[in-house]
């Protein structure tokens, strides 16, 4: 049965009452309408008017781009130097800082593509909006999807490391005292952290508040610990050596190779900036202030990291760093300072707490715009009218961070969200070059930038995996091949390929492609880094979300986009507006569209 036979049918069946037999019926569609569904795409101007509107109260504009570049930090600060160096050293050894250099390399580049979606999409959706507006509802369900893990992941496992820091600012080096230990539960799941949920709760009520207040309270935080990060840098270096960078087994003990694996684990690290491009909605003027507040943020903070983990393995030397509590147990370490652990483990945790206010802001948004996709349940998008806020979200995704970082420790989930972050970075490069090339709707062939992307993917895969498998004389063969490949390819697509999309009046990427190019090449060599254990879980996930996908996200949308259910509500671009007999032309809400709502509620 066809589509607008299967409407028509709906809209009579709609008059009987909710059954079984009428969610069996739904789901007996959904090959049909995956097929409407999956690569339906909204304009622009849709996204920045039409499903806004859904939420029922804007979102309050108040933030300027000095806002957004402390945002920035502070999302980015907490959790990268004191939660990932710590790993890091023990795959880069004292060499961690060219780890940062070379994630930080990436990051800019990611995040000069996510500048000029912003600037030219500014709605609170970031990677999902950009996605869907270019690939179609699943790739940006999907993108999105990774996003809220990433973050939720995240920052469970920051809060964990909060107690960590705290424990130090108190004088107790076992942080494992502040946790309770139930020994009827598995290993790296039986140490219950409430230091950890408590913080999350008490943050959750304060950006359930205001936006503005929030923000307020985080530049204070930001400026003092910027403060504290160069007081910490000019302690580590005041009781360094040079001599503890090469001992005991040179700069860099594991090679290029740890080196690039090193910037694999850091690179979530660089997961706060895209927080930024979620405020957009409460941004003053987003063409001026984003494009600051994104690259601005993302600079300062590579020179901060680069600073520190430098200066961390100038004091002690590589092999005696730990994964818990870094900076604090280094000190411990050195004479007459043992007093600035409890300093560092003072400072860090208020570090940390403005990195959780942060990408805690930033997660509640993404979720709020995928509710108004009706890709998850409605009530996840509405906006408190007096606050400003998206209230709902910010609960339920404040809930869930408490309940992972009650038991769940950080290194369960630290690769796993660098694969997730590293795959959404690459898909927004790609809907960037796609974008510029392929003026949407203007019936330009996309076929010579599709392959493109998937020459230059594949390039890509084979230069990572001729590097991570290192096979004799072959390797520097399978490295010289596909890296020439990549840049032959790249070359041969700007000179033949002329971008259809004229650049954006506000703010553009310089130089198209090849930034996004390299972002590209640079996402996919990170990736392939990784252990096997994080695409294990990754694909776990993905199967997770795709059926969610398929047995609610298709069907909640078919209804609600393609079946007239919201008032005034416009049809996704490229598909055909559902004819509507004469007695139903009418866009007021009908009984049989409330009765297609229980449906799709009860889906």
């Amino acid at each position: 049965m066809h589509c607008m036979g299967i409407i028509s049918t709906a809209s009579m069946a709609a008059h009987h009452h909710l059954s079984f037999s009428s969610i069996l019926h739904a789901f007996s569609q959904t090959p049909c309408r995956l097929r409407r569904r999956m690569f339906a795409t909204w304009t622009p101007d849709q996204e920045l008017n039409q499903i806004r509107q859904r939420s029922g109260a804007d979102m309050k504009r108040k933030l300027e781009w000095y806002d957004l570049v402390a945002l920035g930090v502070a999302g980015m600060l907490g959790a990268g130097v004191f939660v990932t160096t710590g790993h890091a050293t023990q795959t880069a050894g004292p060499s961690v800082f060219i780890s940062y250099i070379i994630a930080g390399i990436s990051a800019l580049l990611s995040s000069m593509c996510y500048t000029e979606f912003s600037v030219e999409i500014p709605v609170a959706g970031g990677a999902f909006s950009y996605l869907r507006v270019t690939f179609g509802e699943f790739v940006g369900y999907f993108g999105g999807a990774n996003i809220l893990m990433e973050y939720v992941l995240s920052n469970a496992a920051v809060a964990r490391t909060f107690t960590e820091y705290l424990s130090h600012a108190f004088g107790v080096d076992d942080s494992r005292l502040w946790r309770v230990e139930v020994d009827w539960l598995s290993k790296n799941y039986n140490a219950l952290d409430f230091p950890a949920v408590a913080l999350i709760l008490l943050i959750t009520l304060c950006l359930c508040h205001s936006t503005k207040e929030s923000s307020i309270l985080n530049i204070v935080m930001t400026v003092f610990h910027v403060i504290f990060f160069g007081f910490v840098i000019v302690a580590c270096f005041w009781n360094g050596h040079t001599k503890n960078l090469t001992h005991p087994r040179g700069l860099a003990p594991y090679g290029a190779r740890g080196v690039l694996d090193g910037a694999a684990i850091v690179y979530v690290s660089y997961i706060g900036y895209d927080t930024v491009s979620t405020m957009a909605e409460e941004i003053r003027n987003p063409s001026k202030s984003l494009p600051v507040g994104i690259a601005g943020s993302v600079l300062i903070v590579s020179t901060l990291y680069c600073l520190m983990a430098l200066a961390l393995c100038s004091m002690i030397p590589y092999n005696e760093v730990l994964n818990d509590a870094t900076f604090s147990a280094a000190f411990k370490k050195t004479a007459n300072w043992k007093w600035m652990r409890n300093v560092v483990g003072v400072g860090a945790s208020l570090g940390i707490v403005a990195s959780l206010l942060v990408a805690m802001l930033g997660q509640a948004r993404y979720l709020c715009v995928v509710g108004r996709a009706r890709l998850v349940p409605f009530w996840l998008a509405k906006v408190h009218p007096s606050t400003g806020t998206p209230i709902n979200a910010t609960i339920f995704l404040g809930i869930c961070t408490a309940s992972i970082a009650l038991f769940t420790d950080l290194e369960i989930v630290i690769d796993m969200i660098s694969i997730g972050t590293l795959l959404v970075f690459y898909l927004v490069a790609n809907a960037l070059v796609y974008r510029r090339y392929v003026e949407l709707g203007n019936n330009i062939n996309p076929r010579p930038t599709l392959l493109f992307l998937l020459l230059l993917t594949l390039s890509a895969v084979g230069f990572s995996l001729s590097w991570k498998l290192n096979d004799g004389c072959w390797w520097g063969w399978g490295l010289a091949l596909f890296g020439a490949a990549s840049v032959c390819v790249t070359a041969f697509f700007h000179l033949k390929v002329p971008c259809h999309r004229s650049s954006s009046s506000k703010w553009s990427v310089p130089l198209m492609p090849w930034p996004a190019a390299a972002s590209i090449f640079l996402s996919v060599f990170l990736m392939a880094s990784l252990k096997k254990a994080s695409f294990l879980r990754f694909g776990l996930w993905s199967i997770l979300i795709t059926l969610f996908y398929v047995l609610y996200g298709v069907h909640s949308t078919f209804h609600a986009e393609e079946m007239g259910i919201e008032r005034g509500g416009s049809t996704p671009e490229g598909l055909n507006r559902v004819e509507q007999s004469p007695g139903h032309q009418q866009p007021q809400l009908q009984q049989q569209d409330k009765d297609k709502i229980e449906i799709v509620e009860m889906l």
